[in-house]
């Protein structure tokens, strides 16, 4: 019976990640709005060789246990950079890092608690890698451009892993399945509202673990 629920979710999920994919492919390719008249202070320079996210190529979801202890560090991290936002002077990325910190800490609440319920001996989140700049000390359009530039990468991560779980069949639990389709859908959404307030705020078009374009003379961001 387990199994079954399990694996039922999996096959829906391929048709997800589809459109997933369609969806992404499709939004890079659109034709970008007219640059934004405010200008960055500097192109992103402090995320490595291969960007925010350039270490998920790496990544791979050897079991449960591994995914929620990676998750948990992984939304932790996320929590701590969306507090940051009730100092935007935007309503919608206040409404956003709101419910990034709701959502988030409940779901860290419920994957710790499954953690100690099921896998007592696992190690803790040592080998998790940062992805988010420091926000702290950025303001205004610093602090929501960044954020945002940040941030999309890091939902794609989230998403990833969750659909590598759920195609690889290494769920062992019907609740975890249900989490891991739930965190895919929910930040597949968020990723692509965040581009919208990217491309309309900041003139960007940024590409998920890509490299974000801004049109005009300033040309592409590598």
């Amino acid at each position: 019976m387990k199994r079954s629920a399990i694996a039922a979710i999996a096959a829906g999920s391929a048709l997800a990640t589809a459109a997933a994919v369609t969806g992404i492919a499709g939004a890079a390719s659109d034709t970008p709005p007219p640059a934004a008249t405010w200008q960055p202070t500097a192109p992103p320079t402090d995320w490595g060789p291969m960007g925010p996210c350039g270490w998920m190529y790496d990544m791979y979801v050897s079991d449960e246990a591994g995914y929620l202890t990676h998750m948990v560090a992984h939304h932790e991290e996320a929590v701590a950079a969306a507090r940051q936002l009730q100092r935007s002077s935007r309503p919608q990325m206040r409404a956003l890092g709101a419910s990034i910190v709701t959502t988030q800490n409940a779901e860290i609440a419920t994957m710790k608690r499954w953690l100690a319920k099921w896998y007592p001996g696992h190690p803790g989140t040592g080998g998790y890698r940062p992805m988010m700049r420091d926000l702290s000390r950025l303001s205004g359009d610093a602090l929501d451009e960044t954020f945002l530039q940040d941030m999309i990468p890091h939902h794609m991560v989230a998403i990833r892993m969750s659909q590598q779980l759920l195609a690889s069949g290494r769920a062992e639990h019907p609740e975890v399945a249900d989490f891991a389709a739930k965190v895919r859908d929910t930040q597949h959404a968020e990723m692509f509202q965040m581009r919208r307030y990217l491309a309309d705020w900041f003139g960007e078009w940024g590409r998920p673990c890509g490299r974000w374009d801004r049109p005009g003379p300033r040309g592409p961001w590598h």
